[in-house]
């Protein structure tokens, strides 16, 4: 049995936070994954398949599935594994069952609506801002993480001893956690791919072929760059597992909720019938990084473009146009 030290809670039975329990308990811990709704954690725990989001994917043997927040107080790291929208409420709710002092992990990748706050920033208003904090975020599909294939991503927090610890917690026989001390720069590429991959998912769904495709991601990468410098972000982190390893993941392949979505919105389809019930997380970001943008004089035509068409306030087609007709510029600018 592993030591209340390393028990790993996991909040959050999606699909993410099934394979980060796997994970976790692949590399020798014992887990408890917490679900919301009772009959799903029930049905969990006796299936030992989470046939919704993972079928096919056993439920690891040192895995214990539940509804009940009290059974999360024994673990010392906590991984927040629910949808940036909604963790300000799950923190709100679960945090006093959370013991003193256990590290929060937090595996959204997105910046909350309406007030614009980063992860980070939510979770120390809700916890305290002494809480310790941590934020996981690369290129990572669910499923490839679940069935032990090799994944490195990356793990910051301002304490880098704490980074440190951490990575060398959830680090297993096929997730490789690398650590970093620039937790902004982590968020910032994990939020702003998903908005990025919406885009190149548009231009696949447009059939505006693979070069326009190459060029976007390109762009859309370097106003990523733009908007971290101002945030704070390092860009050594930017071009790592987080930022252009991440982008290169969700922006290329159905697989990725956010690529799939644009997918179909360049195919036609209204931003709710491109949702398909789904969550797409980058639909939710695009207006909120193209507000912090703003507030600090960062040009991001792409995010803004993504932002547009999602609120219906604009085409597709009437966005590509306006793109291609920006005035020619030095490609560093």
């Amino acid at each position: 049995m592993s030591s209340p030290a390393t028990r790993i809670g996991v909040v959050g039975g999606g699909a993410w936070g099934t394979a980060l329990a796997n994970a976790a308990a692949a590399a020798g811990h014992d887990v408890v994954l917490w679900l919301r709704d009772g009959a799903a954690a029930e049905r969990l725990e006796s299936t030992r398949e989470n046939a919704r989001y993972l079928p096919g994917v056993p439920l690891h043997r040192r895995i214990t599935a539940t509804a009940e927040a009290g059974a999360l107080t024994a673990a010392g790291t906590l991984l927040m594994v629910v949808p940036a929208q909604t963790l300000r409420g799950v923190l709100g709710d679960l945090g006093p069952a959370f013991a003193p002092g256990a590290a929060i992990v937090l595996c959204a990748k997105g910046i909350e609506r309406g007030s614009d706050a980063f992860m980070s920033d939510v979770a120390r208003e809700r916890l305290g801002p002494s809480a310790p904090v941590a934020v996981l975020s690369g290129p990572s599909f669910a499923a490839d993480v679940a069935r032990n294939l090799p994944t490195a991503v990356t793990l910051a927090a301002a304490d880098a001893g704490l980074a440190a610890r951490l990575a060398t917690t959830l680090s297993g026989p096929a997730l490789r956690v690398y650590h970093t001390d620039d937790v902004r720069g982590v968020e910032i590429g994990g939020a702003g791919k998903n908005v990025l991959a919406i885009a190149s998912g548009i231009v696949a769904g447009r059939g505006l072929g693979e070069s326009a495709r190459a060029a976007l991601i390109a762009r859309a990468f370097a106003e990523l760059m733009r908007f971290a410098r101002a945030y704070g972000g390092r860009p050594e982190t930017l071009m790592g597992l987080s930022g252009l390893g991440d982008l290169v993941l969700t922006a290329s392949s159905p697989q990725s909720r956010n690529f799939a979505f644009g997918q179909r919105l360049g195919a036609g389809a209204s931003p709710e019938e491109a949702a398909g019930g789904k969550l797409a997380e980058g639909a939710f970001t695009a207006a909120a990084l193209v507000d912090l943008a703003r507030a600090r004089g960062v040009e991001m035509p792409v995010a803004e473009a993504v932002a547009s068409i999602v609120s219906g306030g604009a085409s597709v087609d009437s966005v590509v146009t306006a793109l291609l007709a920006r005035p020619l510029r030095g490609e560093a600018e």
